[in-house]
């Protein structure tokens, strides 16, 4: 008889549920942690570090490393092939399917750099897609990433640095969402977009529960808005000593 490899008590241990983002992180064999999603008739693995399936295409860390390698190499000419557009797809995949499970299980971290690199291969795409068609299928997605980051960012600095930070965080996430309406020639579509609205209800959450005021970034618009430009230079200088976030 042969070695059973089948996953009927995984499946028995953990049944799917559907719409919900099922996700875990467990240890393998050789004692490393992956993350698993839990999908319709199985499960997905994923690395928790390097590219979702743990491949290193052409010896790159990721598609997007090789493809940028590429794109030096040939210069302002380049133009992604046909098997290249495939690979990019499968990174896109990969990256989407880590990102959502980091944010279910609040690895908001990982969630944060897979959102960006994400954003990083939609910006390289712009630049070197063979088809406006093809860039536009990914472009589409531009608001939801950076929703999921903004999402990510505010949770994670909600961990590490308090509520204030967090709110600080969901509005510069929606302000990298108006830039997209902007950039996309729809600013209107913004105030009535349903992921602002997401976001919107977050920051207000998150002011409700911890009892927490006007975050510096509002205030300085406030400032600016009725002209108090001393009040705008002082709260200015408060941001910047913050520092860059992530």
């Amino acid at each position: 008889m042969c070695e059973r490899q089948d996953v009927d008590e995984i499946f028995r241990e953990w049944p799917y549920k559907p719409g919900m983002i099922s996700a875990r992180l467990v240890a393998a064999a050789d004692g490393r942690e992956v993350m698993q999603m839990r999908i319709e008739m199985g499960l997905l693995q994923m690395e928790i570090t390097g590219r979702p399936d743990g491949e290193k295409p052409h010896a790159a860390d990721t598609c997007l490393d090789w493809l940028i390698g590429e794109a030096l190499a040939e210069g302002d000419d380049f133009v992604l092939s046909e098997d290249q557009c495939f690979e990019v797809d499968r990174e896109f995949l990969q990256y989407y399917h880590r990102r959502i499970c980091s944010l279910a299980i609040r690895k908001f971290d990982l969630a944060i750099s897979d959102a960006d690199h994400t954003l990083e291969l939609m910006d390289f795409v712009a630049l070197h897609s063979p088809d406006p068609e093809w860039t536009m299928m990914h472009e589409q997605y531009r608001p939801f990433v950076h929703f999921h980051r903004a999402q990510a960012s505010a949770m994670h600095a909600l961990e590490e640095s308090g509520p204030e930070e967090a709110i600080e965080q969901a509005n510069e996430g929606l302000e990298n969402l108006r830039r997209v309406f902007e950039d996309m020639d729809a600013p209107e579509q913004f105030e009535e977009d349903e992921l602002v609205g997401q976001l919107n209800e977050l920051k207000e959450s998150l002011r409700d529960r911890f009892e927490v005021g006007p975050a510096l970034s509002e205030q300085l618009a406030d400032a600016i808005a009725t002209e108090e430009y001393e009040r705008a230079a002082k709260l200015r200088d408060q941001i910047a000593k913050r520092g860059p976030r992530g």
